[in-house]
């Protein structure tokens, strides 16, 4: 039987909002895993966990580029140390070249993209040189392009760079592309439709929703009927085209695109599956005594 820490229950706390007692029984009931205990809450009725499972642990940046015909786009998530640095004009600009960079020249990985050519330097070296300046550690974590040569890219960054969008659309104005990045930012859809929703995940929410009704004590021959219209209003929170529009909540996504297809998205919020250290000052002073 694992050791449930304060650190644990704290961090379970942090994600699903749910009592401190309870977050301990959770974690007691299933031997100290997060994800098990996230479930056991949901399942109790205790928290709608997923909906804060993605907390910020890292600072740094997201930013995007898209070229002048709107063909292709990319995001990028560059990472520091302090939010200090983050907001910097320096580094803001160094994670806005990056990002141009690999829309220029298409890296197949991060790989590439470390050993590809940038001012007649390596991308690699470019960073190494940002690091000596700036003081603190910076790496590049992820990035995607898009290029679309029958439809258009358009991005959203948000808050500065804490959350950052790239959307392939079949066409469309500016503004509908702006608007259907700012969607996917505000409401943060898994999936463009039902037919691409993970196979897994479906079956893993209707597993839950399923013990969820029973814990309700709810009759064994209508729990099905129960979980299958939950499932509908999964569907209306994971998949972008079945979303309320934030900007007119009466409306579908679906239905303020019309004709214009959404080919795919990518969603990068800042640090999400990160975790940050946690400094503990006071021995640090006392290493420093020593």
């Amino acid at each position: 039987m694992a050791k449930i820490t304060a650190a644990m229950v704290k961090e379970l706390r942090e994600k699903t909002g749910a009592g401190m007692m309870d977050c301990k029984k959770a974690l007691t009931e299933t031997d100290g895993d997060q994800q098990k205990a996230i479930d056991y809450l949901r399942e109790k009725g205790i928290s709608k966990a997923e909906k804060k499972a993605g907390r910020i642990a890292a600072e740094g940046a997201v930013g995007a580029y898209i070229n002048d015909d709107a063909t292709v786009g990319a995001v990028v998530e560059i990472n520091c140390e302090t939010d200090f640095v983050a907001n910097t004009d320096n580094f803001h600009a160094l994670v806005n070249k990056i990002a141009k960079h690999i829309a220029d020249t298409n890296p197949a990985d991060l790989d590439a993209l470390k050993n590809s050519e940038l001012d007649g330097k390596k991308v690699s070296d470019v960073v190494t040189e940002a690091i000596a300046s700036i003081g603190e550690k910076v790496d590049i974590r992820r990035f995607v392009r898009y290029e679309a040569p029958n439809g258009k890219v358009f991005s959203y960054i948000h808050m500065g760079g804490k959350i950052g969008v790239l959307v392939e659309l079949s066409g469309g104005s500016d503004e509908l592309g702006k608007d259907i990045a700012m969607q996917i930012a505000a409401s943060n859809p898994t999936c463009v439709d039902r037919a691409s929703v993970d196979p897994a995940a479906l079956n893993h929410e209707r597993e839950v929703l399923r013990k969820q009704a029973l814990e309700e004590g709810k009759p064994e021959k209508i729990v099905d009927k129960m979980v299958e219209g939950r499932i509908k209003k999964y569907y209306k929170e994971v998949c972008l085209l079945e979303q309320p529009f934030v900007k007119d909540p009466d409306k579908d996504v679906q239905a303020v695109l019309g004709d214009v297809k959404a080919v795919r998205f990518t969603r990068y919020q800042l640090g999400e599956g990160i975790e940050k250290k946690q400094e503990d000052f006071a021995a640090e002073v006392m290493a420093q005594v020593k």
